[in-house]
């Protein structure tokens, strides 16, 4: 993978946050990361559906991807350390 395509967000979509390189956690960290939300009836993997600058861009890329918002939470993507 090149640099450059490791720091387009768009690349860690559908991707557990573990499988993250150590550049690419630096690049993304502060982002906004949408999970589908756990449930017995659905067991979703923990792989990012949508990330972005903020909660909104997160909002529109699943609306954008047809995926309901209420459906995920939310949260800000750590430092890898």
């Amino acid at each position: 993978m090149t640099a450059a395509k490791s720091r387009d967000p768009q690349s860690a979509v559908g991707r557990s946050p573990d499988s993250l390189t150590l550049e690419e956690r630096l690049a993304f960290a502060g982002k906004h990361v949408a999970f589908e939300i756990y449930t017995p009836k659905t067991l979703p993997l923990r792989t990012i559906e949508a990330i972005g600058d903020s909660l909104a861009a997160c909002i529109q890329t699943l609306r954008q991807r047809g995926l309901d918002p209420k459906r995920y939470e939310f949260r800000i993507l750590p430092r890898p350390y």
